[in-house]
């Protein structure tokens, strides 16, 4: 009897589990790849639930979710989007959290190299890479950064733009141009730049690149369950890896 009602309950979890799983689309920005992926695998251990990502550039989700994407949750590399998308009614309002604080960094695939300000202009006429200020909250940091360092004017046309921070990494990368903003989590773990060289800009030269989570997608249990999970110590542990800091992020 006994081995009888084990057997019932052992079928019975077996179905159940599967139904109480879920799968979530979430929408993150370039520059938490890194970090999303190796979090999404953390999370996956933990919860009966499947996270799929799609990297970008915050404002071009922005638009999507706008025009029906089927995402179930936003990672932005800054407040305005989500939280524009929350008085719009097409996110959970009382779910916009901060995640992150980002770090610049102007950066070469170069190794070996003192890099600073000054490589700006000793740079010779070659490119800039940094992303669109319109649509990448980094690239916006980046041209904060260059305006505050009197240098708008002299580097007007050296700079080229990628869509997202993802494309104006790869530009330096490949050698398309010699320098480059980037996020210090594309280069470097535990705040140290392990590829190439860099300059780690100083934050006083541009706005806090707070990032914000959003839950577009209330009924969604896996969305909800890992941005719940994002703002755990394991999930902190991993973010604070890359580079970024939590401090004076919440809204």
């Amino acid at each position: 009897m006994i081995t009888r009602i084990l057997s019932l309950w052992i079928l019975l979890a077996w179905c159940v589990a599967p139904a109480l799983a879920d799968e979530a689309r979430v929408a993150v920005a370039a520059n938490f790849s890194s970090p999303a992926e190796m979090l999404v695998e953390q999370f996956e251990l933990l919860q009966p639930h499947e996270i799929e990502l799609v990297f970008g550039s915050s404002a071009r989700f922005y638009a999507q979710v706008q025009n029906g994407a089927p995402f179930d949750a936003f990672l932005s590399a800054d407040l305005e989007k989500p939280q524009l998308l929350a008085e719009e009614g097409l996110a959970a309002a009382d779910s916009l959290r901060a995640y992150a604080i980002g770090r610049l960094v102007l950066w070469t695939a170069e190794p070996s190299l003192e890099i600073g300000s000054e490589s700006l202009t000793a740079n010779a006429g070659g490119k800039i890479a940094l992303a669109n200020p319109r649509l990448a909250p980094y690239g916006l940091a980046a041209r904060e950064a260059i305006d505050n360092l009197g240098l708008d004017d002299q580097l007007a046309d050296s700079l080229i733009m990628g869509e997202n921070i993802s494309q104006a990494y790869q530009f330096v990368a490949t050698g398309n141009a010699p320098l480059g903003f980037v996020a210090l989590s594309q280069v470097g773990r535990n705040g140290v730049i392990e590829q190439g060289s860099g300059w780690l800009v100083p934050a006083e030269l541009h706005s806090p690149i707070r990032q914000y989570a959003v839950l577009l997608t209330e009924e969604n249990a896996a969305a909800s369950a890992f941005l719940e999970f994002l703002r755990g110590p394991e999930a902190r542990r991993i973010i604070y890896s890359f580079g970024y800091t939590m401090d004076a992020a919440e809204p």
